[in-house]
Parts: structure tokens; C-alpha cells; sequence
């Protein structure tokens, strides 16, 4: 068979109708920055913060007051990865599978395994980024929404608190989460929910502002440990906002990012940013929600399931298809096919070679969580 352009244009798109159905909660749940089009894999990309504003008194005089200059900082986003998934095949066996008038179909379900891992590639390092978080609600090892929707509400308070903003909010869970949404009554009666689509469809309609999406990639987290008796370590105590804990009391510390902290009688569950085998321990932006007192106890909360409340524009995906060299290489065609669903615009190259034609079916991405004041943990 002649793999030539007209024939395969069907066989792509027949790819990308399968692999639109995975599901893949987080890809169409962030923010595509499309200014990765133009950077390297590993070249930075700076995404500019702009800080609070300070207030002043309005003095009337004869010219306005010296003040409202600000310092803008930025966030470093990179292409980390650039992959590919090869399918290759020799004249032989095309011979032998079009005998039987199935090399189109099995063609098409090579590409569909090929989009499909580089989905879930993206989709588990966007994911992984819930280790950024603010803080978390929940009780780790119980499974959200057991008896009611209250848990969204909980999450989108800490996104509040936080000056998150609430046009564009995301909720991603993992099935099992889903699972127990879809038996809530108050969501499965048609009269109480105003619509039959959960009940008829098993839709997951958008929730306290939230839009529900359901991922496989949705990540387990294994907590580190603090042994002995871990105190917080500061005569002068700690005031709300501050981020870097001091602590003593420990025979042992291996402290991992993403562990939840809780401190004394506080009820807030903070995230630890990065591993840590010696005090202080650093935790997420904003940090203390209120003070914390010297010798406050200090508790390593257990393994979760790590569903994600955030606003879009708080995770960032730079996404883009592999970088070509300037006047092409030895592919004999290559085109790019955009999956609707999740949004990913795959590569795929044709590259003829003795006897055999090979198929690239590639993608170039960087993931970045931006505001971590804007990203809560559900955990499950």
C-alpha cells in the first residue's frame, strides 16, 4: 500500500475520533500558553507576576503624590520534554494485513496508542504540579463526596480566602471521587438537580462554580515523616503569611513535597513546596493562614489521593509539536492533527525508509502551577 498523504489524512483522523474519548480531566482544565511556540525545549519563558498594591492617604497639594511604582516579578515556565511514539512497518507485512483488508484499522489504532500515551504523559505532569498547592480540606484515605456536595464548597472557600479568582474555576477528581457524585441524590433526581443528565448520561454538571472533570492520571501521594516529638521552633512565634517554619523535637526528618502539616489545635492543612531532611520546612504560598505560637505541635498528616480545586490560569501548559530544522528533514510529509477534546495538536511525520515507512507521532510540553494561592488540594 502507498502511504501517500490522501490516503492517511483518513487514517488520522480516525485516530484522533479514539483517542478523544480518554479521559483526560487536567489538559482541558488549564490554561494552553501558547507562548512556547517559539522556545526551545529547556529556554526559559517568563510569565510576569504582578505584585499587591500598597494604599496611600489622598493628600490634596499641588502635584500628585510620589508613589506607584512597582517591581514586576516573573515566573519561569519551560518545554521540558519533546517525545514521540514510533510506528513502523515493512512491505512484507503490509502485504500480509492487507490480504485481509485490515492495515487502514490497525493503522488507525496504532496512532490512537500513540496520542494516547503522550495525552496521559501531559496529563500526569500536569497532575503531578498538585505538590504547589495552598493548602488542602478533606480527610486523607476517605474518598470525597460520600454523603454530599459540601466538599466542593469547602475548597472553593480556601480558593476564596485566597483572592483566588472564581470565573474559571476547575475541579478535577479521580473516578472513584466521580463515582460517588454520581450516586448523590440530590445530583440523580431530576427534580431537586433541574436536569436528568447525571442520572441518563452519568454527566458531572458544574458544581458550587466549579467545572467537574474527571482524570486517570489524578496522583497518589506517599508522605514523608517527622520523628520524635516535632515542635515549632520560634521564641517569637509566627505571624500569619509566613511561609518557612522552623521546628525541633525531631530524632529523624524526611519531609516530601506535598505533605500536608498541620500545626497544634489549627484545623488548616498546609502543603510542604519541597523535600526537606532538616528544619525549617517551607510551605506554599500564602502561607499561615493565622499565627502560629513557638512549641506549637507539629503533624504529618497521612498518604491522599490528591483531586485538585484551581483556577485555570494558576496552571500553565506550554505546549507545541516538535521542532523541524530550517528547510525540513527526511520526512516525506509531516502534518499536524489537533485533538478537540483535550486540545493537544499532535505531529505526525512520514519518513520512508528501505523497504519500510515509519510513522513520529510527536509533541513538545512544559507544565508550570504559577500561583499556588490559586490551587487547593481535595483530598481523597
Amino acid at each position: 500500500m502507498s502511504n501517500t498523504l490522501t490516503n492517511l489524512i483518513p487514517t488520522l483522523y480516525q485516530a484522533v475520533d479514539i483517542v478523544s474519548r480518554e479521559i483526560t480531566g487536567f489538559i482541558p482544565a488549564v490554561a494552553l500558553n501558547a507562548k512556547g511556540e517559539q522556545a526551545a525545549v529547556n529556554e526559559s519563558i517568563l510569565v510576569p507576576v504582578t505584585p499587591s498594591t500598597s494604599l496611600y492617604d489622598i493628600t490634596p497639594g499641588s502635584t500628585p503624590g510620589d508613589n506607584g511604582d512597582q517591581t514586576i516579578s516573573n515566573v519561569e515556565i519551560k518545554i521540558t520534554k519533546s517525545k514521540m511514539a514510533p510506528v513502523r512497518w515493512n512491505g512484507e507485512e503490509q502485504l500480509g494485513v492487507n490480504n485481509a483488508g485490515t492495515y487502514n484499522a490497525i493503522l488507525a489504532d496504532q496512532m490512537a496508542q500513540a496520542m494516547r500515551a503522550l495525552c496521559n504523559a501531559v496529563e500526569a505532569d500536569i497532575a503531578a504540579t498538585y505538590v504547589g498547592a495552598s493548602r488542602a480540606y478533606g480527610t486523607a484515605g476517605t474518598t470525597p463526596f460520600g454523603s454530599s456536595v459540601g466538599d466542593a464548597a469547602a475548597v472553593l472557600k480556601i480558593l476564596k480566602d485566597n483572592g483566588a479568582p472564581t470565573t474559571d474555576l476547575q475541579l478535577v477528581v479521580d473516578t472513584t471521587a466521580g463515582a460517588n457524585l454520581r450516586s448523590l441524590g440530590n445530583l440523580t433526581k431530576a427534580n431537586e438537580n433541574a436536569s436528568d443528565a447525571t442520572l441518563r448520561r452519568g454527566a458531572l454538571l458544574d458544581l458550587m462554580g466549579f467545572t467537574i472533570r474527571e482524570s486517570a492520571q489524578v496522583k497518589s501521594h506517599t508522605v514523608g515523616s517527622l520523628t520524635g516529638t516535632p515542635l515549632v521552633n520560634n521564641a517569637s512565634n509566627y505571624a500569619a503569611g509566613a511561609t518557612s517554619i522552623a521546628f525541633d523535637g525531631t530524632t529523624a526528618e524526611a519531609l516530601k513535597a506535598g505533605d500536608v502539616i498541620t500545626f497544634g489545635s489549627d484545623t488548616n492543612k498546609y502543603i510542604v513546596s519541597a523535600d526537606a531532611s532538616d528544619s525549617p520546612m517551607v510551605l506554599n504560598k500564602p502561607g499561615l493562614v493565622k499565627g502560629v505560637a513557638d512549641n506549637a505541635s507539629v503533624t504529618v498528616g497521612n498518604a491522599y489521593t490528591a483531586n485538585l480545586a484551581f483556577d485555570r490560569q494558576a496552571i500553565q501548559l506550554v505546549c507545541r509539536a516538535p521542532a523541524m530544522p530550517e528547510g525540513g528533514d527526511s520526512a516525506e510529509f509531516v502534518r499536524n492533527v489537533t485533538d478537540p477534546v483535550s486540545g493537544l495538536t499532535f505531529q505526525v511525520a512520514l519518513y520512508r525508509e528501505y523497504r519500510r515507512v515509519k510513522f513520529e507521532i510527536g509533541l513538545a510540553w512544559g507544565v508550570k502551577l504559577i500561583k499556588p494561592e490559586h490551587v487547593a488540594i481535595l483530598l481523597g
